[in-house]
């Protein structure tokens, strides 16, 4: 993305010093050698490949992915509350949110590239997978066809450079098929059933058991109990890889969190 956009501030610069060029060496009174200048046919294509250019530029620049699963217990209790899925209420398991591009300082893209809208014949062999691994839980109930439509164009056109469509799904359900968050935890004494863990506790056991250290995302119920809410795991570019977080996100997190029933 860095050679790509040098690339880009060149040939701006040249195409503004052709400009300059041009105007200095000509007057107000007489201004066909502008005019000519860009009627030049070279120079005309340079223009027309810069704007076809723009969008790839845009949608491969990033650093890395968040991969974001978010405990349904969570999402539900609150004063907001959830509506399950038309499909029915979905298991009792960690589900995606979604796969995120960011930068190393924090900031991302979104809505990178509006010609390339949701698709979902370009994913009809994975809609089973989908239901079940990305349910949504907003209301009015839904198919999850707007939830994944949203998570395309807000995040996974910034990557189409990386991952097609089809690609990115699947991207993120082999993702969370490689990385069971509930089992790990349970393995490491953290159930959900509404108790009380140490974040710290929390956050060692998925660090211990994939290698790197998670971000950790709470809200709260409706009594003001910060609660597991979101987990984050870093991915590389290639939305495959693992790998440490360059930044976290904002926790909003106390030292002893609840873990919600669903």
């Amino acid at each position: 993305a860095d050679v790509g956009f040098t690339s880009l501030l060149c040939l701006f610069d040249s195409l503004a010093r052709k400009y300059s060029d041009a105007e200095s060496s000509s007057t107000y009174s007489s201004p066909s050698r502008r005019d000519e200048d860009f009627r030049n046919p070279l120079l005309l294509l340079l223009l027309l490949l810069l704007l076809l250019l723009l969008p790839l530029l845009a949608a491969q620049d990033f650093d890395f992915f968040y991969f974001v699963q978010q405990w349904p217990g969570s999402y539900c209790d609150t004063k907001q509350s959830c509506c399950y899925p038309s499909t029915g209420k979905p298991a009792a398991d960690f589900g995606i949110h979604g796969l995120w591009p960011n930068y190393n300082d924090g900031s991302y893209p979104s809505n990178c590239d509006p010609n390339r809208p949701y698709n979902a014949s370009e994913i009809n062999d994975l809609m089973g997978r989908m239901r079940s691994s990305w349910p949504t839980l907003a209301c009015p109930s839904g198919d999850g066809s707007r939830f994944w439509s949203h998570e395309w164009e807000k995040h996974g056109t910034c990557s189409a450079s990386v991952l097609d469509q089809h690609s990115y799904f699947q991207a993120a359900l082999d993702l969370k098929k490689r990385v069971n968050l509930l089992k790990l935890l349970q393995d490491a004494g953290v159930r959900p059933g509404g108790g009380f863990y140490d974040l710290g506790d929390i956050s060692a056991a998925i660090g211990d058991a994939i290698g790197y250290a998670p971000g950790i995302e709470c809200n709260a119920d409706e009594s003001g109990n910060r609660q597991l809410y979101q987990i984050y795991l870093c991915v590389d570019a290639s939305g495959k890889e693992l790998i440490q977080c360059p930044v976290y996100p904002t926790s909003k997190c106390s030292s002893r969190i609840e873990f919600p029933p669903f």
